[in-house]
């Protein structure tokens, strides 16, 4: 489903009895996204609504035991050896906060599959924490509920609270503060990542306010939910970003180009996530060498059930190994 893929770094995994919870991390792109102000704190105000989809990591865990040496300290590795191991990395950050929160003191072995790209505005780091929450509190009973994982999440990280809703999510403030809204009908779509990768920071840093929309993302909200033919598209981040990046701008009008109805930044870039089909049949072979870009095609993936998660794999055979 990517045009380009690397080679793990890590060898893959050989014992299935290693790991005791194998599950998907999604990703998610913004429909809609306006900067309504700067707040006190020095963050901006945030109005998104926010949609899982289907490209997604994989993470596996297990509860450490004595025979694991270091078993008081959790460890991570991963098969993209771009993306760091250390405490620096938030599904660690992610395990402390529920050790922290809940007095449980169990530690966990890691492993991180990465296929949602780096930079990208589709939250995938977040994910990854969201992930480690919900698992750390799987393989400890259950002690608490998706809306308090939310809340240690929002201690953290932005989106990560997002990936503890159900898939959909009218998200204010810094992006935290979650309003649940009826699920969006399935919907196939296409996400277009140059290599290149934007700082969310550097890109906040260079926005100009009087540059914003000043469509009401309440009435961005109601029509999105009538249908995304009735939608406006609207994402407040393009511009700076665009200004940092000016191919990003040329990259979205060659898109456009190749057929597609919409063609949308999500986040702070730089990805776009594009929904109609290609004029051309080849254009998931064609387009990727012609631009220097990955493309991935995905849909709409929400958490079915409360107490399931986006992607819950059956438990890992000889055969996989």
């Amino acid at each position: 489903m990517t045009a380009s893929r690397s080679l793990p770094d890590v060898p893959a995994i050989v014992s299935p009895d290693e790991w005791d919870l194998r599950l998907g991390s999604p990703s998610k792109i913004n429909l809609f996204l306006r900067v309504v102000g700067k707040r006190a704190d020095g963050y901006h105000e945030l109005a998104s609504l926010m949609q899982s989809i289907s490209l997604h990591d994989t993470l596996y865990f297990s509860v450490k035991t004595e025979k694991d040496g270091k078993p008081h300290e959790d460890s991570l590795e991963c098969d993209n050896s771009d993306i760091p191991t250390d405490s620096s990395n938030l599904v660690l950050k992610a395990i402390e906060k529920f050790r922290s929160k809940t007095g449980i003191e169990k530690y966990f072995k890691v492993r991180l599959e990465k296929r949602v790209p780096h930079e990208a505005g589709l939250g995938g780091g977040s994910a990854n924490a969201a992930t480690a929450l919900w698992a750390a509190n799987q393989l400890s009973g259950k002690p608490c509920t998706a809306e308090q994982l939310a809340e240690f999440g929002a201690d953290f990280g932005s989106d990560i609270s997002f990936f503890l809703s159900e898939g959909t999510a009218y998200c204010t403030g810094r992006g935290e503060i979650m309003e649940f809204v009826p699920r969006l009908p399935p919907q196939a779509l296409y996400i277009v990542k140059p290599y290149e990768g934007l700082s969310t920071a550097e890109v906040f840093k260079n926005m100009d306010l009087s540059e914003c929309s000043e469509k009401d993302p309440r009435e961005l909200l109601r029509k999105m939910q009538k249908g995304v033919i009735f939608a406006d598209f609207v994402n407040d981040l393009e511009t700076p970003s665009f200004r940092l990046m000016p191919r990003l701008k040329t990259l979205k009008e060659d898109l456009y180009k190749a057929g597609f109805n919409v063609v949308l930044m999500s986040g702070s870039g730089t990805s776009f996530f594009c929904l109609g089909q290609p004029w051309e049949e080849d254009f998931m072979e064609v387009f990727p060498a012609q631009h220097n870009v990955q493309v991935f095609k995905c849909f709409f993936h929400g958490r079915r059930y409360s107490d399931m998660w986006y992607f819950e794999h059956p438990p890992l055979t000889p055969k996989e190994t």
